[in-house]
């Protein structure tokens, strides 16, 4: 073979296959090209579809947003044709209101007329009367032979002397009316003072120490960050107050079942040592456990020493919580049972149901260990609570009329009273300062002192009674009545004292004769 026959075959070759790619080329390209015009027809159509779909959505928000408005265009159309409904009958009503008004006023026009008409002839019987006041003045003088001036004087004098003694009458029945008043009311303001008061006597009554064994301990109670000392708040419901006082800490709250069940988890934590959260949390439930028996078995005491049964347990607790509650030093537990006591005494003496009557006296304070956030008297709170817990209706009116917040309608509700009263106001069972006990009685008799015609005076009974001995030669029967008026409203005016003075004035004629 010839290398010019080899050079035309390759030749032919080289040819040939670039013919064949440039025909692949033009072949692909057109493949191409008919892909996209497919894919921008699809595009095309999907397009339209979309444009369709949207505009469908339109035209179904249009008219959901049409029928929406033409509601509420409907409601609001209604709306206004009611309120011109009612417009119109207010309208109507004013005018026949202004035309009963103007009816009225014709009225009163007419009786404005006839009052000037008998204002005119009661005038002209005045002068007439007045007149004929003359005419017999003058006879009256010329038979008395007394001028008219004299005459005057005389009744004047009768008068006034008259006047006296109506006053003095006056002035008792006033009084007597007053005292049952402001008794009642005087009950029920110092009974609300007492029992939310948080004054210096109150404070230490509604707080308890706890001594530590070293001062150390402050800040293992405190805990990092003040812990311990949040959880042992939150978890005991009172405050924990620890300052610089050395070996101890105090332990605040108005509620005296609280703060003592405080105190004896404090006391388990200290000695045991470990103090945080869980620890405080564990002892708490261990503390309130015991100490609620502890109230349970003071109520069953009581309950079982005065002979009553069937009292709910959460009433005995509340009983038993009373050996911590004390009035003006007076344990009010002690106190309960004395009430109980007298109240079956003295239904007894009447013939009455004496457990009822010891039921009722052992109740009548349950309310001041109440929550102070309970509203109202002691009296009060304590009812509602008995009520709840299913005391008797006369058992709880008894209660809740022992200071007179309700008028007592049952014997039952006196006795109670009156057993409150014997017990609370034996000589000494109530203690005040020897010192301010001592000042206040002589303050007394030096305000008594202080008035003319006063000769001795004594303040009696723990300064509740006053007996003043007058100078009859200077005081009157009936300026005795002004006098203890008098006293009374000085005494008023400048002390401070727990319940009422009675002020006893004493006028006495003595004549001596002797016989020779």
């Amino acid at each position: 073979m010839s290398v010019e026959i080899i050079l035309a075959s390759i030749l032919c070759i080289i040819v040939g296959s670039a013919l064949g790619f440039f025909l692949k080329g033009i072949l692909a390209k057109k493949q191409i090209e008919t892909e996209a015009d497919n894919i921008l027809k699809s595009a095309r159509n999907e397009a339209q579809d979309i444009k369709k779909q949207a505009k469908y959505e339109a035209k179904q928000v249009v008219k959901e947003e049409r029928v929406e408005l033409e509601n509420e265009f409907n409601k609001r159309h209604r709306d206004l044709q009611e309120f011109e409904r009612s417009l119109t009958k207010k309208e109507v009503a004013l005018d026949a209101k202004i035309e009963q008004k103007d009816q009225e006023m014709q009225r009163l026009k007419s009786k404005e007329d006839e009052l000037a008409e008998r204002m005119r002839k009661a005038d002209q019987e005045t002068e007439k009367y007045k007149i004929r006041q003359a005419e017999i003045a003058v006879k009256l003088s010329e038979v008395a032979k007394m001028s008219k001036e004299e005459a005057k004087e005389e009744l004047l004098k009768v008068y006034t002397e008259e006047a006296k003694v109506d006053a003095a009458k006056v002035i008792t029945r006033i009084e007597e009316e007053a005292k049952e008043e402001a008794e009642k009311k005087a009950k029920r303001i110092i009974g609300i003072a007492c029992q939310r008061f948080a004054g210096e006597y109150v404070a230490e009554q509604t707080i308890s120490s706890v001594e530590l064994p070293s001062d150390e301990i402050k800040g293992r109670i405190i805990g990092r960050e003040g812990r311990n000392i949040r959880a042992f708040e939150q978890i005991c419901g009172i405050d924990l107050v620890i300052d610089d006082t050395p070996g101890l800490v105090v332990i605040s709250s108005f509620n005296v079942v609280r703060k003592q069940i405080a105190k004896m988890t404090l006391e388990r934590l200290i000695a045991d040592g470990r103090i945080h959260p869980a620890k405080i949390e564990e002892f708490y439930e261990k503390s309130k456990n015991e100490f609620e028996g502890l109230l349970r078995d003071l109520g069953e005491k009581a309950q079982m020493e005065i002979g009553v049964h069937g009292i709910h347990p959460e009433v005995l607790k509340m009983i038993g919580a009373l050996n911590w509650r004390t009035s003006y030093t007076q344990n009010q537990y002690q106190h309960s049972l004395e009430v109980a006591f007298l109240c079956g005494a003295m239904a007894a003496e009447l013939g009455l149901n004496v457990k009822q009557a010891r039921r009722a006296g052992l109740l009548h304070d349950i309310g001041k260990v109440m929550d102070a956030s309970a509203e109202g008297s002691h009296a009060v709170v304590g009812a509602d609570f008995l009520k709840k817990f299913g005391e008797t209706p006369d058992i709880v009116h008894a209660v809740r009329a022992h200071h007179e917040d309700v008028k007592p309608e049952t014997v039952l509700a006196h006795l109670v009273m009156a057993g409150d009263a014997l017990s609370g106001g034996r000589p000494g069972i109530r203690k005040a300062l020897k010192e301010s006990y001592v000042s206040r009685l002589s303050d007394i008799e030096q305000i008594v002192n202080s008035f003319e015609g006063v000769a001795k005076s004594y303040a009696i009974s723990a300064g509740r009674e006053i007996r003043v001995i007058v100078e009859n030669e200077k005081i009157s029967d009936e300026q005795t009545v002004i006098l203890s008026r008098d006293i009374a409203k000085k005494i008023e005016e400048e002390l401070s004292y727990p319940g009422s003075i009675k002020i006893n004035v004493i006028r006495e004629t003595r004549a001596i004769g002797v016989a020779r």
